[in-house]
């Protein structure tokens, strides 16, 4: 048996197992669903590090000379996975009209990589800010100079982000590269996903709704945006407070 890698994992196999076992019950190939019986793995919640505005400013900065600025930049600005940043093609992007569709995914399976539908399995529009846009000409611009350079060589898989030959980049190349710009940049080295919440945190911050929150991220349930839209509530009830104390403080 393939050992499980984590509690996470363990508990979608749950799951999936006791929605089998269930359809076998009602469609009486089993007496029962033991599935029921067994209580689903404990998954621990790691707390996320974010990054400040001056840390992803920092990011950002040291990232524009790597040839996957464009991809970082997706992933701070729009929070999306890796996956779906190496899964974009040219042909979910409208530069002119300033948005894009996210629609699949790429992922490492069985030592090959796989594209699939994305977590949820829905494709997502978004809009694309400045920020973005530029990064993605530019992008253009150096894939069509890798492409020349290429020459036969060249395999052309109308992926936004390839390799020099233009095959499919490695979604933990990406994860590797996004860890070496954040030393660089001494700043904390975060995991990707948590790059997500700090583009939920800023969304928030900046007044867009959960629920706007919850689509541009891709997020399955509402409840996992109004985690982080509880937090960063949190924070501004503490600044409003902590200005009321000095307020009453100077005329007490």
């Amino acid at each position: 048996m393939t050992k499980l890698s984590s509690a996470a994992t363990a508990k979608e196999a749950h799951k999936v197992l006791r929605t089998a076992l269930t359809a076998a019950t009602r469609d009486e190939l089993v007496s029962r669903n033991v599935g029921m019986m067994v209580p689903p793995p404990t998954v621990v919640s790691r707390e996320s590090q974010l990054w400040t505005l001056d840390e992803t400013l920092a990011f950002l900065g040291s990232a524009r000379k790597d040839r996957l600025y464009a991809a970082f930049a997706l992933a701070i600005t729009l929070g999306m996975r890796r996956g779906e940043i190496v899964g974009l093609r040219w042909s979910d992007v409208d530069l002119a009209g300033r948005s894009l569709v996210v629609r699949e995914q790429v992922q490492h399976v069985g030592g090959e990589l796989y594209t699939g539908t994305t977590k949820n399995g829905k494709r997502r529009p978004i809009p694309l800010p400045r920020i973005a846009v530029v990064a993605l000409r530019w992008q253009r611009l150096q894939q069509a100079e890798a492409r020349r350079a290429a020459g036969d060589k060249w395999t052309e898989t109308g992926h936004i982000f390839t390799t020099r030959s233009g095959r499919t980049v490695e979604p933990t190349n990406v994860y590797r590269s996004f860890r070496r710009i954040a030393a660089e940049a001494r700043v904390p080295v975060v995991r990707m996903h948590d790059a997500r919440h700090g583009t939920a945190t800023l969304l928030v911050a900046c007044g867009v709704s959960p629920r706007v929150v919850m689509e541009i991220l891709g997020h399955s349930q509402i409840g996992l945006t109004m985690n982080v839209y509880t937090h960063v509530t949190q924070d501004s009830q503490r600044e409003a407070l902590a200005n009321m104390d000095r307020l009453l403080n100077k005329r007490g």
